[in-house]
């Protein structure tokens, strides 16, 4: 199922989706549609890490001295 929704979009913008959707021979709506798509997957994976991290932070899940001594350690030697 799918719904319709109109977007306003500079006209530099529209006449890039314009020639994007020419030479890719796919409609500016499905263009779009993934675009929108891509960056609200990204964006709730990224609130998502978010919200864990701060849940270890709040349980003071935190890296050891010594579990960073030993990370930048191995990041000396790869890095050599």
């Amino acid at each position: 199922m799918s719904t319709t929704m109109t977007i306003r979009l500079e006209d530099e913008v529209k006449e890039r989706l314009d020639r994007l959707a020419e030479s890719t021979q796919r409609s500016k709506s499905f263009l779009a549609a993934e675009a929108i798509r891509e960056f609200v997957e990204n964006n709730e994976w990224q609130i998502a890490e978010i919200h864990a991290a701060l849940g270890e932070a709040d349980a003071g899940d935190f890296a050891s001295d010594k579990d960073v001594a030993t990370l930048a350690k191995k990041w000396r030697v790869n890095a050599g």
